[in-house]
């Protein structure tokens, strides 16, 4: 039913360690598996951050055992690398010495992958971020793509989830990688003293989608303080859970610069974090989901083309706003996501201040022109 566009072979290169990036359960494995057995002819060391003698042999620091382990490899795949102490060091002593050795990293836990790759891979290694599978990935005709647009606002596009036609098994498939496996790595921090002070904090960004999100609320809202609820949203953007878009701004007086809005990587995560899996017709938040959906595929197919694409939403004290700003080498793309065939017209005063800005309205009828590739 899909395939992935992105792949390992386009992003390799000599002198560079591969780091995959992305959510549990959204494929990196696969894809890492599916990468070594079609290189099969060459010497392999594949294992996991979990190997106790590789995280021995690494938080050792010692070169020459690093270098006597690398030495008849051709390539070195680790995956969830991110708990490997020391991997970063060991890694940068076995590169330096083997530039042409083929070596990939995946880690579900960013922050904690990156921490550990740190200085020592500075300018050593390229990353790779898998995300849920995009609408382009879909291998179904464009006709069954809008035909299961419901499911794909409900239950998202986790591959698990994609493979199971049962709705009530993808109501526990969801339910189930919310609470075992996308908060695992959070929970697991010292940081981290309560996983429901976590849930509680999400749900009110599960609910707030569309609308500016105030620290100062959530925390009165879960009884906690705003450094520690900043500090919850801070690690949920960096385990690849939501993604924080600022406000556009160049400096007019009336403009909100300061607040930010907070999008799910995936629908089903916040269904799944709200506990509602029911369908569009009996929801009050459809307008939310489209926005949350559409957001999450312009992010996701500006990342399969590799295309430098910063997002804002825009929005005035006196209320004239604008969903979603895409900026590209300077040029401003405004857009309105509206489920059903509505028109729209830029703001007035976004109008006076941003010359030759197009506005793309994209509803349910529409929204395929814009996400597939051949319509740039």
């Amino acid at each position: 039913m899909y395939q992935r566009k992105q792949e390992i072979e386009s992003n390799l290169y000599p002198g560079r360690v591969l780091v995959i990036y992305g959510p549990r359960r959204v494929g990196k494995t696969t894809l890492l598996q599916s990468y070594l057995k079609d290189n099969c002819h060459k010497k392999t060391f594949s294992s996991t951050g979990d190997d106790i003698t590789i995280r021995q042999l690494f938080s050792s620091e010692k070169r020459q055992d690093l270098l006597d382990f690398a030495t008849s490899y051709e390539i070195i795949a680790i995956d969830e690398a991110q708990n490997v102490k020391s991997i970063g060091l060991g890694i940068k002593m076995i590169i330096d010495a083997f530039p042409h050795k083929i070596i990939i990293l995946t880690g579900s836990s960013s922050f904690n992958l990156s921490s550990e790759i740190g200085e020592p891979l500075t300018g050593r290694h390229f990353t790779l971020t898998l995300l849920p599978l995009a609408q382009r990935e879909m291998e179904i005709s464009q006709f069954e793509l809008k035909n299961k647009l419901e499911d794909f606002l409900v239950y998202g596009s986790y591959p698990e989830v994609l493979n199971t036609p049962d709705k009530t098994l993808r109501t526990k498939i969801l339910t189930e990688l919310v609470s075992s496996y996308l908060f695992k790595d959070i929970l697991a921090l010292d940081k981290i003293k309560s996983p429901d002070l976590l849930l509680d904090i999400t749900k009110c960004l599960a609910f707030q989608i569309g609308h500016e999100v105030s620290f100062n609320e959530i925390a009165k809202t879960v009884k906690s303080d705003v450094k520690t609820v900043q500090r919850y949203i801070d690690i949920l953007e960096k385990m690849f859970i939501i993604r924080k878009v600022r406000g556009f701004s160049r400096n007019l007086r009336n403009e909100i610069s300061k607040k930010s809005k907070f999008y799910f990587y995936d629908n089903g995560v916040r269904n799944a974090v709200i506990s509602q899996f029911n369908g569009l017709e009996s929801r009050n938040d459809v307008g939310q989901l489209w926005e949350n959906f559409i957001f999450g595929e312009l992010v996701k197919k500006s990342g399969l083309e590799e295309s430098l694409d910063n997002f804002y939403f825009w929005r005035t004290h006196t209320g004239q706003e604008i969903d979603i700003i895409k900026e590209t080498n300077g040029q401003l793309r405004a857009i309105e996501c509206k489920w059903s065939k509505e028109t729209a017209l830029l703001p007035s005063l976004w109008k006076a201040n941003y010359k030759n800005t197009t506005l793309e309205v994209i509803n349910k009828d529409n929204y395929l022109y814009f996400l597939m590739p051949q319509n740039k």
